[in-house]
């Protein structure tokens, strides 16, 4: 873990910075967007979920100020299954790094601070989609693919 990074909890003060990392995010990954129409639809997503405790994000600020990445989770109702007993799931996204704090374990770092607050909440089971670029990060912490993988119908078209 690299004491050049604070990684603290995510404010809707913060929508400037976590609106930008979820579109770079999906530009890095070269997935085609309207970067506008995202940014609009991710604050107001973001002004109602955040101080209603269903999003938690952390951010890392670098030593200089500025902030270097950070990731999130939505905590979601979950029924007991065979694998898992409990009753809610922390599903990550928007983990980012800029490209400057890059190799340096931040993004580790983050999800650290994400198992950690889950545990402390009674949250056992995560999930996430893992980019080509986080794939190895997450293997390494032991998330595996699930057998039965997710699949999406978008009903209404945005």
């Amino acid at each position: 873990m690299s004491a050049q990074y604070h990684i603290r909890p995510a404010t809707l003060a913060d929508a400037d910075i976590l609106a930008r990392h979820r579109i770079a995010m999906f530009t890095d990954m070269g997935v085609p967007l309207d970067a506008r129409a995202l940014d609009r639809a991710f604050r107001a997503w973001l002004a109602a979920v955040m101080p209603a405790g269903t999003y938690r994000a952390w951010l890392a600020d670098a030593a200089g100020g500025d902030v270097a990445g950070g990731g999130g989770i939505t905590i979601i109702p979950w029924p007991p299954g065979p694998r898992y007993g409990g009753d809610r799931l922390a599903y990550v996204y928007n983990v980012y790094t800029e490209p400057a704090h890059r190799r340096r374990g931040l993004a580790r770092q983050v999800m650290d601070t994400i198992h950690a607050w889950c545990r402390d909440e009674g949250i056992g089971s995560m999930a996430l989609n893992a980019s080509r670029d986080g794939k190895p990060l997450y293997e390494a912490m032991g998330y595996a693919e699930s057998a039965s993988p997710m699949m999406f119908l978008p009903i209404v078209r945005v």
